[in-house]
């Protein structure tokens, strides 16, 4: 069974970039759907954005499009979140998370999840 290790989180200004890693240990991602959730302060685990196993699906929740990006590098193999244009708003404990099947926002859906990595937008 793969096991997920997010990287990559910590403390940036507003306005500044992130890219988070997620990584599959000990096997490749085939066939696994990976998604990207957060969880803020007293809020439930939000979907972020997702991505086919091949990369060749993706999708991006309303509230970050345009400056999130999920992609797939099958060579290492990872998927990364690139974050663009952070918010104060955007700070939350960021989680990879697998499921076989396609691409869907509910998190009860996704039974593999990394132990999360927390990201801080300052002000």
């Amino acid at each position: 069974q793969v096991q997920l290790v997010e990287s990559g989180g910590g403390l940036v200004q507003a306005g500044g970039s992130l890219r988070l890693s997620c990584a599959a240990s000990g096997r490749t991602f085939m066939p696994y759907t990976i998604a990207w959730f957060r969880q803020a302060p007293g809020k439930g685990r939000e979907f972020v954005a997702g991505t086919s196993w091949n990369g060749g699906d993706t999708y991006t929740s309303d509230s970050v499009k345009g400056r999130f990006t999920i992609s797939k590098d099958n060579a290492k193999p990872t998927v990364s979140l690139q974050m663009n244009s952070l918010k104060p708003e955007d700070t939350a404990v960021y989680y990879c998370a697998a499921r076989l099947g396609q691409i869907v926002v509910q998190r009860e859906n996704y039974g593999l999840w990394g132990q999360g990595t927390q990201v801080t937008v300052s002000s």
